[in-house]
C-alpha cells in the first residue's frame, strides 16, 4: 500500500520532526505483521509515517504506560491544542456553576462519571485495556472541591491559568491516571477526528469502519453528551484512537501532589509575601513533633497547604514558569518507551520467530510457563537477544516493570491464556498462565533489587496461595557481574539451589561477557 502525507483539515498538523532518528527505522528492516503487537503491524503503516504524522505508536493488544498530561495542551505553541485547554477548563467552569445546586443522581452520573476511553491503549491496566474508569468516588470528590476549595476555580489570580490538575493536590488519590482519564474523556473529540484524519490518508478502506461513538463532545444548551460518528481503524472487534506523542507523559504530569509537597518551602517565595511566610512557618511547626519523621513532615505540609490554599497556586505558577522543561522532560520519556516497547520488541518477536519455536507450541500452564522463560533465557544469552533487552550503551532496563513489560509484549503472538498482573488478594504477580484450574505464575525481579533476596524468600509463596496454585517459577535478570554474584549469594542462602527448592530461573543480559564466535 503506498502512503500519501496526510494534512489536518481544520487543525495544525502535529509532526514528528523532533523524533529521534534512532526512533526510526529504515523501510528494509520494517515489516508489517497483520496479527502483531503495535499499530503500525496491525494496520501495515510504516512507523516513520506515524512519527512524522506525530502520532505515539501504541500496542493494540496491551495499554502502555504513558498518559495524557494535560499541562502540556496548556504550554503547546499550537492554538488547537491550546483550545482544548480552554474546553476542559469551560467544562469545570461549567460544572462548578452547577455545584450549589442539588444534583438529581442521574445528573450527576451523567456529568461526572466516565468510562475510561479504552481504545486509545493508554494508561496502568497490564493485560488488556479495560480500565476502571471515573466512577462515584471521582464524581464525589470533583463535586465538593467545587463546592469549596475550587470555588474560585477560574477566577485565579495568582496563576496564568486555571488547571484541571489542582483536584490531585488537593485530593489525595487523584493521580496522573485520573488525570489522563479525565482529560481524554474532555478532549476524545479531537482525538477521534486526529484518528478519522489520519486513517483516511494512510489505511487501507477495509481496516476502518463508520462508527458511533458516545459521548464524543458536549452540548452545553441542552446539557447532555453527544454522540458522532467518525471512521476509524478497526481490529479484534473495536475501534482504535491514535494520541498525538506531543501530549503524553511517561511519569507523573508535570503538575503533581508528591512534586507539590517537595516543593513546599519555596511556594511562599513565589508571592514574596513576608506575612504568609511567618504565617505559614508557625502553623507548620504546630503539626511537627520534636524529631518529626519524612512521613510526619510530608502529612503536616500537606495540612498546612489546605490551610492556606493560595500555596497551591504558587505552586502551579511555579510550575508554570518552568513549563518548557515539561515539554523536554515528557518528550525524552515518552521517546525512550516508544523505542524500548515498541522497535526492540518487534525486533526481539521477529528474531525468536526466526531462531526458536516459542509461537509454534500449544501452551497449558507450568511445564509452558517454564518452557517460555527457558525460551527467552536461551535467546538472551545465546541468540544476542541481550542487544535487544537492554537500552544501549551500556545502559540496561531500569525498572523491573518495563522488564515485565518487554516479556508480556514479547508473548502476546502466543496463544496460551496469559494475564499480567493479576490481583488476588495479596498484590499483583507479575504473569498466570492458565488453563482452566490449571495455573502457573511467572514472576520477574531485577538482581539489582534492594529486596531481592525478601521477595524471592517470602512473595511468590503468597501469590501462589492468593492464585491457589503451588507452581510457580521466579526469573531474575542480571546486567552486571555483581548482579551476578549477589544471586548467587542469594540462592545459597535461601536453598534455592536444592533439588526441593521452586524454580528459579537465572538470565544473564550482561553486555559485557559475550565476544562473538570469531574471538572465543
Amino acid at each position: 500500500m503506498t502512503h500519501a502525507r496526510s494534512v489536518l483539515v481544520d487543525t495544525d498538523r502535529v509532526t514528528g520532526s523532533d523524533v529521534e532518528e534512532s526512533q526510526i527505522r529504515s523501510e528494509s528492516a520494517w515489516e508489517a505483521d497483520p496479527a502483531g503487537v503495535f499499530f503500525s503491524d496491525r494496520f501495515n503503516v510504516h512507523p516513520e509515517v506515524m512519527a512524522e504524522y506525530g502520532a505515539f505508536d501504541i500496542s493494540v493488544v496491551s495499554d502502555l504506560p504513558v498518559f495524557i498530561d494535560p499541562f502540556l495542551l496548556f504550554n503547546s505553541e499550537q492554538p488547537e491544542h491550546i483550545a482544548l485547554h480552554d474546553q476542559i477548563l469551560e467544562y469545570l467552569g461549567f460544572l462548578r456553576d452547577e455545584a450549589d445546586q442539588q444534583l438529581p443522581l442521574g445528573l450527576i452520573k451523567s456529568w461526572y462519571t466516565f468510562s475510561e476511553v479504552k481504545q486509545n491503549w493508554l494508561g496502568f491496566t497490564v493485560s488488556g485495556n479495560a480500565g476502571h474508569g471515573l466512577g462515584a468516588a471521582f464524581a464525589k470528590s470533583l463535586h465538593s472541591a467545587l463546592g469549596d476549595i475550587l470555588s474560585n476555580f477560574g477566577n485565579e489570580t495568582i496563576t496564568t491559568s486555571s488547571h484541571l490538575e489542582k483536584l490531585a493536590l488537593i485530593r489525595p488519590g487523584v493521580g496522573r491516571d485520573t488525570i489522563s482519564d479525565f482529560t481524554t474523556n474532555l478532549i476524545k473529540h479531537f482525538l477521534l477526528r486526529y484518528t478519522e484524519t489520519f486513517a483516511a490518508a494512510h489505511l487501507a478502506s477495509d481496516a476502518v469502519r463508520k462508527t458511533a461513538v458516545a459521548r464524543a463532545a458536549f452540548n452545553y444548551g441542552t446539557k447532555t453528551w453527544m454522540t458522532r460518528t467518525y471512521a476509524l481503524p478497526w481490529t479484534a472487534g473495536d475501534f482504535v484512537i491514535l494520541s498525538p506523542s506531543a501530549l503524553l507523559t511517561k511519569d507523573e504530569t508535570w503538575i503533581n501532589r508528591n512534586d507539590m509537597i517537595g516543593s513546599f518551602d519555596v511556594l511562599p517565595d513565589v508571592l514574596d509575601d513576608e506575612q504568609l511566610r511567618a504565617d505559614v512557618s508557625l502553623y507548620l511547626g504546630q503539626q511537627l513533633s520534636r524529631k518529626p519523621s519524612a512521613r510526619e513532615i510530608a502529612d503536616a505540609r500537606a495540612r498546612t497547604i489546605l490551610h492556606f490554599p493560595e500555596l497551591i497556586d504558587c505552586y502551579i505558577r511555579l510550575k508554570e514558569d518552568t513549563g518548557d522543561q515539561a515539554v523536554a522532560t515528557s518528550r525524552e520519556k515518552v521517546n525512550e518507551t516508544q523505542r524500548l516497547l515498541r522497535d526492540q520488541v518487534q525486533t526481539a518477536a521477529r528474531d525468536l520467530s526466526d531462531k526458536t519455536d516459542i509461537f509454534a507450541k500449544p501452551w497449558t500452564s507450568f511445564d509452558e510457563a517454564m518452557a517460555a522463560v527457558k525460551t527467552f533465557q536461551r535467546y538472551v544469552e545465546h541468540q544476542d537477544g541481550w542487544r535487544v533487552i537492554n537500552r544501549g550503551n551500556g545502559r540496561p532496563f531500569a525498572n523491573e516493570t518495563e522488564v515485565q513489560g518487554f516479556f508480556g509484549l514479547l508473548l502476546q503472538p502466543s496463544r496460551f491464556d496469559v494475564n499480567r498482573e493479576p490481583n488476588n488478594g495479596r498484590g499483583p504477580v507479575d504473569f498466570k498462565i492458565s488453563m482452566g484450574l490449571d495455573k502457573a505464575l511467572i514472576e520477574f525481579k531485577l538482581a539489582k533489587s534492594s529486596s531481592l533476596e525478601r521477595n524471592l524468600d517470602k512473595q511468590v509463596a503468597v501469590y501462589e496461595a492468593a492464585n491457589k496454585t503451588k507452581r510457580s517459577v521466579a526469573v531474575v535478570v542480571c546486567y552486571t557481574a555483581a548482579d551476578q554474584a549477589k544471586v548467587k549469594r542469594v540462592v545459597q542462602k535461601l536453598g534455592l539451589d536444592q533439588p526441593d527448592a521452586r524454580p528459579l530461573v537465572v538470565i544473564d543480559a550482561r553486555s559485557d561477557n559475550k565476544p562473538s564466535a570469531s574471538k572465543v
